[in-house]
């Protein structure tokens, strides 16, 4: 078998295992990276289990690094959720740490738009 074919085989015995990463999770991680060059949004959803989305909208002020990003992000979906819904909190200072509570279904989040250029906005599954 050449190496092209192993590596294609290979890919197509992985592709199974990614499906089974997509989907919700109890437990998220959004990372932030850089500084906001101009004024933007970050928008995120999220979409319990079962349900349908509900979108949480934060104003990056140009000029603002990942610390405060975050921070921006931590106090908006307190905000839109309240406590009782998701525990949030700050990890590593770039970091938003996202965990349902309680009865709260497994939730997909996904970035919809990041108009605050420079500002990078990644989604991890934990």
């Amino acid at each position: 078998m050449t190496s092209r074919l192993r590596l294609l085989a290979l890919f197509l015995l992985m592709l199974p295992l990614a499906a089974l990463a997509d989907g919700p999770s109890n437990k998220w991680r959004i990372q932030l990276n850089h500084s906001a060059k101009v004024d933007g949004e970050v928008e995120l959803a999220f979409t319990p289990k079962g349900a349908t989305a509900t979108s949480v909208v934060v104003k990056i002020p140009a000029g603002t690094h990942e610390n405060q990003a975050a921070r921006l992000i931590r106090d908006a979906i307190r905000t839109q959720f309240g406590k009782s819904v998701y525990k949030t909190e700050i990890d590593d200072g770039e970091d938003v740490l996202v965990k349902t509570r309680g009865s709260t279904p497994n939730v997909e989040i996904v970035v919809v738009r990041n108009t605050a250029e420079g500002l990078g906005v990644n989604l991890d599954r934990e």
